[in-house]
């Protein structure tokens, strides 16, 4: 099950809010065969798009089974599984960066960059090897067995210029 907890990508982007709001961007999912519902991660960003201080990465849970819009935060004994191991927010020249360690694959870092559309929009990317290649992952989907543990992950990610999809199928 700590294999779950890879990552997926889905680039967010949010309409200016009045000053000094926080906006969240979504970032990456995961979804499983055992149901609909799926892991969630955002970051917290500013009105200039820059990541909240201290802890701007979080997960939580899209209960789809009971509702398109309803969620609940990770429990405690879901933290192995899904948990934020850590995350560092730098400066580069391109804008913020938060590079993120989840818990269960502490062996693949995932750098979140932040910036500003040229419609003025805030967008976070999460960028992660598959294959070897750098590429903005857009999905997991991981294949359970039973009673417990996983069979595989699928990931899939979109080329860094946007024009192919890659994919790295991993199996436990």
């Amino acid at each position: 099950m700590a294999a779950l907890a890879f990552l997926s990508l889905l680039a967010g982007a949010a309409r200016a809010d009045p000053p000094s709001a926080t906006r969240t961007l979504p970032l990456f999912s995961i979804s499983k065969s055992e149901n609909r519902n799926q892991v969630q991660y955002a970051i917290r960003v500013d009105d200039h798009c820059q990541p909240i201080a201290g802890a701007p990465v979080f997960a939580y849970w899209r209960m789809l089974e009971k509702g398109p819009t309803v969620t609940e935060p990770l429990l405690a004994h879901e933290q192995d599984a899904y948990g934020i191991a850590s995350q560092v927010t730098t400066q580069t020249p391109q804008g913020p960066s938060v590079h993120l360690v989840l818990r269960a694959v502490r062996g693949r870092s995932i750098a979140v960059d932040v910036s500003r559309t040229a419609s003025g929009t805030c967008q976070a990317l999460a960028t992660v090897a598959i294959l070897g290649t750098p590429a903005h992952l857009f999905d997991v989907y991981a294949k359970l067995k039973w009673p417990f543990g996983v069979e595989s992950l699928l990931l899939q990610g979109w080329s860094l210029d946007g024009t192919r999809v890659i994919q790295e199928k991993l199996a436990e």
